[in-house]
């Protein structure tokens, strides 16, 4: 029985102009890249996952990256057409591409929504001209605003990323940054921000600078004062969190990101793309898909055998449980617990400390309804150290 998580497909297109200092994805700086070869790859895998999970109603489809506004909007367009053609889907579907608010790609929106992208979500990060730098960013903050005002009347639905605990960024300067920010979604009709602390990523050069002493990010105790001033400013402004780090106007949560964070199933189509797909059967057993991240050695493994799989692991029940757990506690709505028990075939009792969970409540980091358990906003700002006490 399906229920309300969905089922996505989440595309990976890997290449970017330049490759930013923090990000750990997977994404490659290339001169040249074959827009042809790359959507035939793409639209080979993602034939074969279609063929491996027949009778599903499609919810979403998400272009990630890298930066796929530097994709060719036929290509897109073509992998849509391929996806409706494959599945089965909703209405309403939600197909969402992420860019750059650079000239490049702003240049490219009216063909970005023909090919059929009906929500934008653009990586803006700061703004604040000397940070964008710090952040490797290629835009200018004058350059982002024309780019989201631009993007707002073209596409029905558009979101922008920030980025904050910064260096040498005070809890005044945020404000300022994130009222200016709710000031032009709001009067711009953009429906959804993602506010993002900035975390060190272990193998970037950006956290190799940290630890060298180059920068020093603001101490926990400010960070977690940005977050709760975070959390007020955009309640007051009608964006509430519907997870840890997105806000959004009412309706405009991201379904895709609803379908992880539900533990719905989702195919992953290209290099270094995750899937989780669950099979028929009574056991209904829950695989972890993950591609080749390598882009070449990807491209010739789809040439090959039709897909690039690297990793296609069977998930053991306390696994999959446990996964649910996670991620469904990052939700403001929490944890819905017929859901869990649906989804992993025991009830969520079995799985977590009795222990732990009276003390956390108690803490109030959770509450505990006959139908969810939720995470407060205390226990979201804590999440690691809550799911570590409930799952003892």
């Amino acid at each position: 029985m399906m229920g309300d998580e969905g089922f996505g497909l989440y595309i990976h297109w890997p290449f970017c102009l330049s490759k930013c200092p923090y990000c750990d994805f997977n994404s490659h700086v290339a001169e040249h890249v074959d827009q042809g070869a790359w959507r035939d790859a793409l639209l080979r895998e993602l034939a074969y996952f279609a063929g491996c999970t027949p009778g599903r109603i499609l919810t979403s489809i998400f272009f990630g990256g890298g930066t796929p506004s530097l994709m060719d909007p036929d290509t897109a367009a073509a992998l849509i057409a391929a996806a409706r053609a494959s599945w089965r889907t909703v209405n309403d579907l939600e197909i969402t591409l992420e860019a750059n608010p650079g000239t490049v790609d702003a240049e490219r929106f009216e063909r970005i929504h023909a090919a059929g992208i009906n929500r934008l979500s653009m990586g803006v990060q700061a703004l604040n001209d000397a940070d964008l730098k710090f952040l490797g960013r290629r835009h200018g903050v004058a350059e982002a605003r024309t780019a989201w005002r631009a993007a707002a009347k073209i596409f029905p639905r558009t979101s922008f990323d920030l980025i904050y605990a910064r260096p040498k960024q005070t809890l005044a300067m945020w404000e300022e940054e994130l009222r200016e920010a709710l000031d032009e979604v709001q009067r711009h009709g953009i429906t959804h921000l993602s506010l993002y602390q900035l975390t060190m990523e272990d193998g970037t050069p950006m956290a190799a600078e940290h630890a060298r002493g180059k920068f020093v990010l603001p101490v926990e105790d400010d960070a977690a004062v940005m977050y709760e001033r975070t959390q007020a400013l955009c309640d007051a402004a009608g964006f509430p969190a519907y997870e840890v780090s997105n806000h959004a106007a009412e309706g405009a949560a991201c379904r895709h990101n609803l379908t992880y964070w539900r533990g719905g199933d989702y195919v992953g189509v290209g290099p270094g793309a995750h899937g989780r797909l669950t099979l028929d059967g009574a056991t209904r057993a829950t695989r972890a898909t993950r591609q080749i991240k390598a882009p070449a050695i990807w491209l010739k493994r789809v040439d090959r055998d039709g897909h690039g799989t690297q990793e296609d692991e069977l998930l053991t029940a306390e696994a999959r449980a446990e996964e649910l757990v996670m991620v469904g506690l990052r939700v403001s709505d929490g944890l819905d617990k017929d859901r869990f028990a649906r989804l992993a075939g025991r009830p969520l009792e079995s799985l977590i400390d009795p222990t732990g969970l009276a003390m956390l409540t108690r803490e109030n980091l959770l509450q505990d309804t006959p139908s969810r358990l939720v995470a407060t906003p205390r226990g979201r700002l804590a999440l690691n150290a809550v799911i570590k006490a409930l799952l003892a």
